[in-house]
């Protein structure tokens, strides 16, 4: 696994981390087909290298905290957990806003809880004003009791998620951002212009959904591309990600260990600047 580091505030995390959604029940709903090779997975993630990993305590909901707590507590020291808040499930599953502000001081400390921490290295501000993308409106109002929370140590940096470049600025001027989680892949390109703002500031973007999410990538280009180095397309969409720029951190989920070192063997993966362009082509279609 490449050694290639970036920032998360104060925090050095290894630039292909892992996500811990796929290890929830189908639809991101209920526990794991299977609650042993979950825990598996994630000691197997850590022992490979892994020191940043995403979860919430809306998958589940609930179940990937404690199933990182399981696997992992006491966690090693360089081992960064980034959680997120601002969303809730329903009964039925559907993904629902959760953000006014006792909901939002409520779930940092359900987070706490479940994970089994005295403080939570990032909190990513999920906006949820529409749920299938960013969309414009204020967020002042749910970022400030999180900017509290950090000024009371429970929360040690603020993360941004599923928001507009308008938003980015407006949480900035509220307080530290140290992560930026959208969208974001070869065939989904909508924040190229921020990705770049954000590398000039220090400033970590994290695409989810960087295979395409339920809707995974197919491209020809990509396909032609994997077969001539012998690698999986899967691992060059992601060696895309991390030369567009070095401030791209990958959180790739997976419940299998196979996928796991296939995920992470991307980080070793070189483009040539031939097959770059190849790619670059996709999103321009």
């Amino acid at each position: 696994m490449t050694t290639a580091t970036f920032s998360l505030g104060d925090r050095t995390v290894g630039r292909v981390g892992y996500g811990a959604m796929q290890l929830a029940g189908p639809g991101v709903f209920g526990p794991p087909r299977d609650h042993n090779a979950a825990l598996t997975v994630l000691r197997e993630a850590v022992a490979l290298g892994v020191n940043h990993i995403d979860t919430s305590d809306f998958y589940g909901p609930h179940v990937t905290n404690r199933l990182i707590r399981e696997a992992l507590s006491p966690y090693p020291d360089n081992l960064t957990l980034v959680t997120k808040i601002g969303a809730r499930r329903g009964s039925d599953g559907a993904w629902l806003p959760a953000f006014s502000p006792e909901e939002l001081v409520a779930a940092v400390h359900d987070n706490l809880r479940h994970l089994g921490l005295e403080a939570l290295d990032v909190v990513n501000l999920r906006v949820m004003f529409d749920v299938h993308g960013p969309a414009e409106g204020e967020i002042a109002p749910m970022l400030e009791p999180l900017a509290e929370l950090r000024r009371k140590g429970l929360v040690r940096h603020v993360g941004l998620s599923n928001v507009t470049e308008a938003q980015v600025a407006e949480g900035r001027a509220i307080c530290p951002i140290v992560c930026v989680q959208n969208q974001y892949n070869l065939a989904h390109r909508r924040d190229d212009a921020l990705i770049d703002a954000l590398a000039r500031d220090g400033i970590a973007y994290v695409p989810f959904f960087p295979l395409g999410g339920f809707s995974p990538l197919q491209s020809k280009a990509l396909s032609d591309v994997s077969a001539r180095l012998g690698v999986t397309p899967i691992q060059v969409a992601l060696a895309w990600l991390l030369r567009r720029s070095p401030n791209i951190l990958l959180i790739p989920g997976t419940s299998s260990v196979a996928h796991l070192r296939e995920n992470l063997a991307a980080g070793d993966l070189v483009l040539s600047d031939d097959a770059m362009a190849e790619l670059n082509a996709i999103g321009a279609v």
